[in-house]
């Protein structure tokens, strides 16, 4: 992957925030939260939100984020009370509980796509808002219908749903009165998941083997083993499928996520403007690989630094390759803030995400 070409023009993102910061932040919303029974973990997303907005920069201009505490304690209040009425369904009778696991299937798309209303609608850069103006009929179809025919074809579908969800985002995405757009096809989605594949097949091929070569002389005939030997084998069988999954986590999550964060955002543009991500792999390894060790080594209280380093490493290796001066395109768009807010405002009332 080429790095970002160092133009004039180039404008990288920045973060500034710092890990002893958002850890006064992040203790408090949880000893808050905790104490209040999840009700201030609304405020306690506002909070950590507009750190990370206020601690971003493009041009030297912070974005931030508006977002009523009170609009996502309504979408939790209703996302929990879909997940109580599915148990309670699920408690009465298995087709009570299919009808109800149906009916959240049915509701899902609309969530979501009022959430991304209401985090775009809640989101600024130089005083002038973003937008989400996608149709909840278009929702339905790249978050039911294509998540759906992934599931139907056994996975071999996901590259298309994922294609089809990030043009979905990102066509529906306005700044002020400019849109986004994603010109990435289906096909190199299909290419990054091939890959995913076969790394995921030599990882789990060399887990295999190294079990295998381990694999303890007792264990050969199972027929013959001893109650011991049995429960050291569980244990042993145990730690083979713990250490895929943490090879895989480990491997293939930064690959994964820095292979996909490229193929996104060097196929968005805004307006006239272009975007690059030249996102390391090897780099975003490291951070993944630290932060594990460091969030387990102290039972969860690195887990603030975790985010933060993980936020300044992928927000930095995006840049905008602007093919206008910032400060004219804004200009031209002062008018346009509010272009669609006065109407819609009704519709940006609730979040469901955590």
């Amino acid at each position: 992957m080429a790095s970002v070409p160092a133009t004039p023009a180039t404008r990288r993102l920045a973060f500034s925030g710092r890990g002893s910061e958002y850890f006064r932040i992040w203790i408090v919303n949880i000893a808050l939260s905790l104490l209040t029974l999840g009700v201030y973990s609304a405020w306690a997303k506002v909070r950590r939100l507009r750190y990370f907005y206020l601690n971003t920069t493009l041009d030297e201009h912070s974005f931030d984020f508006h977002g009523d505490p009170r609009a996502i304690l309504k979408g939790r209040i209703i996302a929990v009370a879909l997940l109580v009425a599915y148990q309670l369904a699920g408690a009465v009778s298995p087709a009570m509980a299919l009808g109800a696991m149906t009916l959240l299937a049915l509701l899902f798309p609309w969530l979501i796509v009022r959430s991304l209303r209401f985090k775009l609608h809640n989101s600024s850069h130089r005083g002038l808002r973003f937008s989400f103006r996608g149709a909840t009929r278009q929702g339905y179809i790249s978050f039911l219908l294509y998540p759906l025919l992934a599931l139907l074809s056994a996975s071999l579908l996901v590259p298309l749903a994922h294609q089809r969800i990030k043009r979905y985002q990102h066509n529906r995405s306005w700044y002020a009165d400019t849109p986004f757009a994603f010109t990435a096809g289906s096909g190199p989605f299909f290419v990054l998941y091939l890959k995913l594949l076969g790394l995921a097949l030599l990882v789990i091929a060399l887990v295999a083997g190294g079990a295998a070569v381990l694999f303890p002389v007792e264990f050969a005939n199972p027929d013959t083993m001893s109650e011991a030997a049995a429960q050291r084998m569980f244990s042993f069988v145990g730690a083979v499928v713990l250490g895929t999954y943490l090879m895989l986590y480990l491997l293939l999550g930064p690959w994964l996520s820095a292979r996909a964060q490229n193929l996104v955002w060097n196929h968005t543009t805004l307006g006239p403007h272009a975007f690059a991500s030249d996102v390391r792999v090897r780099g975003l390894f490291w951070i993944f690989l630290t932060n594990f060790v460091g969030v387990v080594a102290t039972l969860g209280l690195f887990k603030p630094y975790a985010d933060v380093r993980l936020a300044r490493y992928r927000l930095q290796h995006i840049a905008l390759l602007p093919a206008a001066p910032l400060d004219a395109f804004t200009a031209d768009r002062q008018q346009g803030t509010t272009a669609t807010g006065a109407e819609t405002a009704d519709l940006f009332d609730f979040d469901i995400s955590f």
